[in-house]
């Protein structure tokens, strides 16, 4: 992704076509496949995404208002870049695709929910809960979670590939499910009713007619003990649809694509090449969210770790003739810059796309661990373009990655003085300041 887009970003000013509109033309149609042959389902979920960031953003006015900074400044230049995501969501090795959970309800009502995924600050055991809760009529407050434990749920797949929620979930989802069928058995004996006309909400449980009366979760819970229906059960879940041959590189690796686009502007000091990320705008396509808060915080977090590995984290290594040759050199916090909140935009604007349910996920959602992630490509790319305006109209700069002040200085110096440009070699990487 980092070279197409760099490919993008580095052409546009020689085709002299917008950078915005060159991006836009290459966005997948409906119908059309991936290059490994999978049709990519929902293309107008982009489209729906960039046009939503550009009208919100105001970027076309910001744009303008730049264009006119830029002339006015001669020492100090700002950028504006919009970059496209499109991320497919499942483990490419189809067996990791599954995924376990044990769900137990007890005498008292409360219930004890078991996954296989392992938290770690994402959110993953709240959207676990809400899962529960939402399957079986629940408030959120009766449903407890207990630690990953391989005795409890075997064979747990990796928390990774974003999947976390869409496999656990399900599979909770799963296993509720058996429960709840089983109690609406009971429920229908003591209300008069059929299995099929019960509904269980927010711990009460009626049905759908008023006349029929209702009764509490608790005291459904102990009739279905007494008579000695079972109040547990084990969830599985598999991803449907999939399958990949890693020899021909062919087939549907994934259940489904998720969707962002983010809006960034910087500027950038022509002395240093000090850049200040001045304001983020994003719409990000997560289906219908499980959890809206917990999924801006994992854009807003991923976006900003994205940031930090394209402009901060500038790894080297030991390159002399002695015992320590070869060895990384950038190992700890004192020679390693990761982002902070002085990284943070000023002003960072984060919205989830609405209207965008995915059938066959769990309650619709999709997934939103790492695909932000790569919406740091508009930090890049606004770096490029802060550059690229020190020099003439049309020019095109070749900017190192990490874009640190270093590398954006080179860039913006080599765009100034375009005789140099002109004589240098585009493969010697002159934005690399490590080098000079």
């Amino acid at each position: 992704m980092l070279v197409m887009e760099d490919l993008l970003g580095r052409c546009a000013p020689l085709l002299g076509i917008d950078p915005l509109e060159l991006r836009r033309r290459n966005f997948y149609q409906q119908g059309q496949t991936t290059p490994y042959g999978q049709p990519v389902k929902q293309a107008d979920r982009l489209a729906a995404c960039w046009d939503q960031v550009a009208s919100s953003g105001e970027v076309a006015r910001r744009r303008a208002e730049i264009a006119d900074f830029n002339t006015r400044h001669p020492h100090t230049k700002r950028g504006l870049a919009m970059t496209p995501v499109k991320f497919g969501i499942s483990f490419n090795l189809t067996a990791f695709n599954q995924a376990g959970a044990l769900v137990h309800v007890y005498k008292d009502g409360s219930v004890l929910i078991n996954h296989g995924g392992t938290e770690m600050g994402q959110g993953l055991h709240t959207k676990m809960l809400q899962v529960a809760a939402t399957a079986l009529g629940l408030p959120l407050s009766r449903v407890r979670l207990a630690p990953t434990r391989t005795d409890k749920v075997p064979n747990t797949s990796a928390t990774a590939a974003s999947s976390g929620a869409d496999l656990n979930g399900a599979a909770i989802k799963n296993a509720c499910e058996q429960i709840r069928e089983r109690l609406a058995q009971v429920a229908g004996g003591q209300l008069g009713i059929s299995a099929n006309d019960v509904r269980i909400e927010d711990g009460v449980v009626r049905g759908l007619s008023p006349a029929s009366g209702s009764i509490g979760w608790n005291e459904l819970v102990n009739t279905a003990y007494h008579q000695r229906v079972q109040l547990w059960a084990a969830g599985f879940y598999r991803t449907e649809g999939l399958h990949w041959d890693a020899n021909a590189m062919q087939g549907e690796p994934f259940k489904y694509f998720a969707n962002g686009v983010a809006a960034a502007e910087v500027e950038v000091d022509g002395f240093t090449g000090a850049y200040t990320l001045r304001r983020v705008d994003i719409v990000h396509d997560v289906g219908d969210s499980l959890s809206p808060m917990i999924d801006i915080g994992q854009i807003e977090g991923g976006f900003v770790q994205g940031a930090g590995w394209l402009t901060l984290e500038d790894l080297r290594w030991d390159t002399s003739d002695g015992p320590n040759r070869g060895r990384l050199a950038t190992q700890a916090a004192s020679t390693y810059k990761l982002p902070s909140f002085s990284e943070m935009p000023e002003d960072f604007r984060v919205k989830l796309l609405e209207k965008a349910h995915e059938e066959g996920a769990v309650y619709g959602s999709k997934a939103v661990g790492e695909p932000p992630l790569m919406l740091a490509f508009s930090v890049r790319e606004a770096l490029r373009e802060a550059a690229a305006a020190f020099g003439p109209a049309g020019t095109s700069v070749v900017l190192g990655c990490p874009a640190t002040p270093e590398a954006v200085y080179w860039a913006l110096d080599t765009a100034r003085t375009p005789q140099a440009a002109e004589t240098s070699d585009a493969g010697a990487e002159p934005a690399m300041a490590g080098e000079r």
